[in-house]
């Protein structure tokens, strides 16, 4: 096996960019340094002009398997996360079966072994009456707990407030919550129904799951993570008033409340529901611009600490029903790091800003063991990208399942070139690999 050597790029890590040599051996990197000699068992990557990051890390992403195969499979979404950049993903557990027994946890470990194409951890889900499967969490194993305190599948919802208490109590690493409140959303859904029938539009769902039910929500959990101690991680937030909850007066690794926002709520507001429909229903709603300008103030000034993709593909037929019918999400982990480097050239963040919100900072938080940085000894998750290099996204060049995406007719200027997974060149300028070289997530605790 030859050493990989990526030559001459601008290294973005830990706040800096600096020009440097990168030599990979194995599955790590072995040595960082400018000038590096070239030998002759080396495979070089010219990468002049070019970025090279760590792989981003995704900390939410729902990828249907096992039980809804017909929107998305692990293989299919990983594939796509090779694409975007995204060397590492945690997975949500509302799948069929929901992942809140120790069985199914496991099932879905020996599933991605088989197909993930790249890194996978899978959080661990809560209901009513899981509690002692909860306790029974290997800490070792698991990045996480996921808990829906709104718009939940299946039984997820967490609503009884004794059980909510006790696993905030027990639970020692992250609880990670989608925090809308349920009474609110229902009432305003209710009232909209009795309005327009099904086939509410489009343009009301930020209103039925309101900036209100979003604050209400978020604002219970944090103080019942500040009564019980429990580290708690807020996912997509979506209004500029839940904003004015979070911190940024110490660094991330000692923050006991942490916060995340999704890709398509730091593109999208209200107004694009007239082109864009159901495509971009998602659960947060997206809201209006106002709300997005004060998210990307949040994420700049670092109340706000990992930049996600909730991806969460459904088919066309399903999307394409009236209001009431269509289900939110949709899937953004191929463009996600593409759309980050657009926003870089529109100077709304720096690189070494979204390095640290897509690969740094989810490491940390979930302590993710030698990813995410890149240093000597780490595992090498590397992606070069360009910021010159423009992409019109069209339904041809798409690799989700599903065949779509909001993002369709968009062009970006910043693309992917290459992505390295624990050594392996997997794709690069538009190919990818046959091998698999995915390895689950270890935590260092």
């Amino acid at each position: 096996m030859s050493n990989i050597l990526i030559k001459g790029a601008k290294v973005v890590n830990e706040g800096r960019i600096t020009l440097l040599d990168v030599l990979i051996e194995g599955e790590r990197i072995v040595a960082i340094e400018t000038n590096m000699p070239v030998t002759s068992d080396m495979e070089v990557i010219d990468a002049r002009g070019k970025f090279l990051l760590p792989g981003c890390i995704d900390d939410q992403v729902h990828f249907r398997e096992p039980g809804l195969t017909h929107k998305a499979t692990i293989g299919t979404e990983s594939k796509a996360c090779l694409a975007g950049g995204i060397t590492s993903f945690l997975e949500m557990p509302n799948t069929h079966p929901q992942t809140t027994t120790a069985q199914a946890y496991n099932d879905k470990l020996d599933l991605a072994a088989k197909t993930s194409w790249v890194n996978y951890g899978f959080l661990f889900g809560g209901t009513n009456d899981n509690l002692e499967e909860i306790k029974a969490i290997d800490l070792k194993m698991t990045p996480g707990l996921k808990l829906f305190l709104g718009s939940s599948t299946g039984n997820m919802l967490v609503d009884d407030p004794d059980t909510l208490k006790k696993i905030f109590s027990v639970f020692q690493l992250p609880i990670a919550v989608h925090c809308e409140d349920e009474q609110t959303v229902s009432a305003n859904l209710a009232e909209y129904i009795n309005r327009y029938g099904d086939d509410i539009p489009i343009e009301h769902h930020p209103d039925i799951r309101s900036a209100e039910a979003c604050y209400l929500s978020s604002s219970k959990a944090i103080a019942l993570a500040k009564e019980t101690g429990a580290r708690l991680h807020v996912f997509h937030l979506s209004t500029a008033r839940e904003t004015t909850l979070f911190q940024n007066d110490v660094p991330l690794a000692k923050k006991q409340i942490t916060s995340e926002v999704c890709i398509h709520h730091l593109w999208f507001s209200d107004e694009d529901y007239a082109q864009k429909g159901t495509h971009i229903k998602w659960n947060p709603a997206v809201k209006s611009a106002a709300d997005r300008a004060r998210l990307w103030e949040a994420l700049n000034d670092d109340r706000i600490d990992i930049i996600a993709t909730d991806h969460a593909p459904h088919t066309l037929e399903e999307k394409d029903q009236v209001y009431t019918k269509a289900p939110s999400g949709g899937p953004m982990v191929q463009h996600a790091l593409a759309v980050m480097l657009e926003c870089v050239n529109q100077g709304k963040i720096t690189l070494q800003k979204v390095v640290e919100k897509m690969c740094h900072n989810p490491a940390i938080l979930f302590s993710i063991k030698e990813r995410g940085y890149i240093k000597t000894g780490y595992y090498a998750d590397l992606v070069l990208v360009d910021l010159n290099q423009a992409q019109t996204i069209t339904r041809d060049n798409l690799l989700y399942k599903c065949g779509w995406s909001p993002l369709e007719g968009t062009t970006l200027r910043g693309a992917v070139t290459h992505t390295f997974l624990n050594g392996t060149l997997m794709y690069a300028h538009g190919n990818i690999k046959v091998a698999n070289h995915a390895k689950p997530l270890s935590f260092t605790r």
